[in-house]
């Protein structure tokens, strides 16, 4: 209880004899939820603004501030972030990037490898000869995946779509022709993210042949792919040279990660964000290395960056690695089963191309479909 301060004795008594004194008592204002609300609302405030200024204003703030961007930069929401770098900034780490990927592919690849040992298939049973198809759980940092090893790089074919207009899941591709497993390939124009999945970037070769040319006035490309005694193949090259160089199954992608044994992406500030990814390599021995990394699910699996990928290529063995279309198009399927999560709220993507193992590629039927079709004249927006 407080009381108003006392004045001294004689004025006290003296007051007394006029008018009694009256104490007051205070009430306690009782504290409710606008109290509690307003000051939420303050101490938010106060963090936001020591959070904005650590995170525009300092080196370590600026290094998650453009991890931030790059990230979007992968996904369908890519013009959100000019809101944390600025329009100028995103247009310019953009092109510089895609610079940076065009000379990724520059160096020349002298990698040899030696003559595949047999592998065993389903019906054979000697304990000499190794598996086909071999596939390890991987995780890391924010990340979970597979690496599949295809032993004998001889048996991969590329896949496409059965039918017009629309593209095929990799699920569907490796049940339809036979195959025994199945990764994600190229990309393709995707408007709006909602795409029909019939529209290749660039080029696609099954077979030995050219099955679509997309290039338009341009005469090369980046391409991933292997050539007829299963060499892997990635960096920029004009279409005579992989005619020349004898590749049998290629897609256009970017960039080359790995050439000669070294890696070229420096640290994990260059590792274009965090997202799903899907890459190729390929060890001395002709091995063929398919890395695939779930993201975009915080309790599973956040996603990697390009140095991540390359890393997990490096100490697997490769000595040329190439990224693949990743993002929501990321899925990996072996013996009909898709053992990785897909990103797409809607499950696997229809998809232009897969790279296909089969025991007995020679047996596979794989149609062009593009035969006949003009680029120009395919809508990747249209649905059937």
């Amino acid at each position: 209880m407080e009381q108003a301060s006392l004045p001294k004795r004689s004025t006290v008594r003296q007051q007394k004899s006029t008018q009694p004194v009256k104490n007051k008592k205070r009430k306690k204002r009782k504290k409710g939820f606008g109290w509690f609300f307003s000051r939420l609302i303050w101490t938010m405030l106060i963090v936001g603004m020591i959070g904005a200024g650590w995170f525009f204003l300092t080196p370590s703030g600026n290094q998650y501030r453009f991890l931030a961007a790059d990230t979007l930069i992968t996904t369908q929401h890519r013009y959100l972030a000019k809101y944390i770098i600025g329009q100028a900034e995103l247009d310019r780490r953009v092109a510089e990037y895609n610079k940076r990927f065009e000379s990724m592919g520059e160096e020349k690849d002298t990698h040899q490898i030696q003559i595949p040992a047999p592998t065993q298939t389903s019906s054979e049973t000697s304990e000499t000869k190794k598996q086909l198809v071999e596939v390890e759980e991987i995780s890391g940092k924010g990340y979970h995946g597979y690496v599949m090893t295809v032993n004998d790089p001889t048996k991969i074919r590329l896949g496409v779509p059965q039918a017009r207009g629309k593209g095929e899941k990799v699920s569907s591709m490796v049940k339809r022709t036979g195959a025994i497993a199945g990764v994600n390939g190229g990309g393709f124009a995707d408007p709006n993210w909602k795409g029909n999945g019939f529209k290749p970037i660039g080029i696609v070769i099954s077979q030995g042949k050219l099955y679509y040319n997309g290039l338009g006035n341009n005469s090369s490309t980046q391409v991933v792919g292997i050539d007829k005694t299963g060499k892997m193949i990635a960096g920029h090259y004009s279409l005579n040279d992989l005619n020349n160089m004898g590749v049998k199954e290629a897609v256009t992608f970017q960039p080359r990660i790995i050439v000669n044994g070294k890696g070229l992406i420096k640290n994990a500030s260059e590792g274009w964000g965090i997202a799903p990814r899907t890459a190729m390599g390929q060890r001395a021995d002709g091995a063929i290395l398919f890395v695939v990394i779930d993201g975009r699910q915080p309790t599973y699996s956040i996603g990697a960056n390009l140095y991540d990928v390359q890393q997990i290529m490096l100490k697997h063995g490769a000595v040329i690695a190439a990224n693949l279309d990743g993002g929501s198009s990321t899925v990996l399927v072996k013996n009909n089963e898709i053992l990785n999560k897909p990103s797409s709220e809607y499950g696997e993507r229809y998809l232009p191309t897969a790279f296909l193992v089969f025991e007995n590629p020679e047996e596979a039927n794989i149609p062009n479909v593009w035969a006949g079709l003009n680029p120009k004249d395919i809508d990747p927006g249209k649905k059937k």
